[in-house]
């Protein structure tokens, strides 16, 4: 098997770096379209515009209705096609970035990602998840290239709820335990390929960061305030851990996740936060040592993490929709047949269980 790593093209990161913002993006088009929903387009739409007249570009701007559908996605291509826009740039959450990646992709143009929020490693995907117009999920869109840019502006997303940074870090967490696991199996990452050595560095450093920096950027957000901690955060949350799971694969973490959607008391909580707890039992899962469990416990208690099923919403262990969860991990096609020995729904049930107590 070939060995692939892959990334976008252009990662920019800093303070206000959204008010230099058309100076990046004149090296890729000339008539740019930007979509964004109407908190964000007030948030930062001023400040955008600006940066555009001073370049003395063009900038449309189109409001994003709210869900990364079929419908919204066709929508804003025949806006594209009609005004002849030569690159889109998506400013916000997933699925205002999304529907970026997928009009542009579809559009044959350039696609800036501006994620306002550190919450998650999907920014720097080839990837966008598509939801029936009544927020449903429909299907993976898989794109041939990630994007050409993404831009993270630290001062914005220092600005954010504390949460949304936090359960960040619950999804980068995530990132070198699963990396480790695919290494040893062998199997392909999304890239397509084995792992690159890279693509493992970056999945470790990944986990140092957030076990150096984590609380200290969580102290720094809950004050409305950046800081170098914050700047190493967002690069952990967004880009090494974008990278990491992308290129050196998906295990067991973000298969639970999925079967812990099953779990209507789990609604309420955010994606990492959700495989946190995941990370947790995959550890259980393929018998670590009690010192890194001990280690990931109490990172996550540091910064609010959940470490047991009580913390993520549930009243009481109800065992037939836990196997459910189990049988949901382990369906055909999850993640979780990355890790290096076969997994049982009845094993994943058993390490749910015992990841429960442990982070009790």
């Amino acid at each position: 098997m070939d060995k692939i790593i892959i990334s976008p093209s252009k990662y920019v990161q800093g303070e206000n770096v959204l008010g230099a913002i058309a100076g990046y993006v004149k090296a890729l088009g000339e008539n740019p379209l930007a979509i964004a929903d109407e908190f964000v387009t007030g948030l930062v739409g001023g400040t955008v515009k600006n940066s555009f007249e001073k370049e003395e570009m063009p900038l449309a701007m189109d409001l994003f209705h709210g869900e990364c559908s079929r419908q919204e996605i066709d929508r804003i291509i025949d806006i594209a096609a009609t005004q002849k826009h030569d690159v889109i740039i998506g400013i916000g959450g997933g699925k205002t970035l999304d529907t970026a990646k997928a009009v542009a992709y579809y559009s044959k143009v350039p696609v800036v990602v501006v994620p306002t929020i550190a919450s998650t490693d999907a920014p720097t995907s080839a990837l966008a998840v598509i939801y029936t117009p009544e927020g449903e999920f429909s299907e993976y869109l898989l794109f041939p290239s990630n994007p050409n840019m993404v831009v993270m502006d630290s001062a914005i997303i220092a600005k954010a709820p504390v949460r949304l940074l936090v359960a960040g870090m619950g999804d980068a967490l995530s990132t070198y335990f699963e990396a480790r696991a695919n290494m040893t199996s062998g199997k392909a990452t999304m890239a397509g390929g084995a792992p690159t050595r890279s693509a493992q560095a970056l999945a470790k450093l990944c986990y140092e960061t957030l076990l150096e920096d984590g609380l200290k950027a969580k102290v720094a957000v809950e004050n409305g305030v950046s800081s170098k901690a914050v700047e190493n955060i967002i690069e952990a949350n967004t880009y090494l851990s974008g990278i990491g799971f992308e290129s050196s694969g998906l295990a067991a973490a973000h298969a639970i996740h999925n079967g812990l959607t099953k779990l209507e008391e789990c609604h309420h909580l955010y994606h990492g936060e959700k495989v946190a707890f995941g990370t947790l039992t995959q550890l259980v899962l393929e018998n670590a040592a009690m010192e890194e469990i001990n280690t990931v416990i109490d990172f996550c208690r540091s910064i609010g993490l959940p470490t047991n099923l009580f913390q993520m919403g549930v009243k009481e262990l109800n065992h037939d929709k836990l196997r459910e969860v189990a049988e949901g991990a382990t369906a055909e096609g999850e993640t979780i047949h990355n890790m290096p020995f076969p997994v049982t729904a009845e094993a994943v049930y058993s390490a749910i269980l015992i990841a429960h107590q442990l982070g009790q």
